[in-house]
């Protein structure tokens, strides 16, 4: 079966497609985010509605404390046979407190939550706080 535009071939000057349709992107109204403000303003308002505009806020990095972090159920894994562990050997330096612990296990570690130091002490190990865990005295006013 032929197709439809075989009926227009010869007859009118645009062989069916209207004026400016097969000329790029003229009669969908351009390509990409064309005419955001112009003629596509509606779509824009309903689809789009936080398309401009700055949202949320980044801080500096050298005011971003990043830090390296494992639970308390991993513990048992990283120790081994061992009765302690020293997290700074694994490049980690905060304990988080997620997760159960079932034996004693005395932890090294530069960072720990509460809720870390609780569960720990309460299965029989301890936590120790490496140099640079305590940084309550760095907000402290002069």
């Amino acid at each position: 079966m032929p197709s439809r535009t075989n009926k227009f071939r010869g007859r009118c000057r645009y062989h069916g497609r209207g004026k400016k349709a097969g000329r790029g992107a003229g009669k969908r109204g351009g390509r990409g985010n064309a005419g955001l403000n112009k003629h596509r303003v509606m779509t824009r308002i309903k689809y789009m509605p936080n398309h401009w505009g700055m949202h949320g806020f980044n801080r500096d990095p050298s005011l971003r404390t990043v830090h390296v972090t494992t639970n308390v159920n991993q513990l048992s894994d990283l120790a081994g046979d061992d009765d302690s562990v020293d997290l700074a050997k694994f490049q980690i330096d905060k304990l988080l407190g997620s997760g159960r612990i079932n034996r004693a296990i005395a932890v090294t570690v530069e960072h720990a939550s509460a809720k870390a130091v609780e569960k720990v002490e309460a299965a029989g190990g301890s936590v120790t706080l490496a140099a640079g865990g305590d940084d309550e005295d760095e907000w402290e006013e002069e």
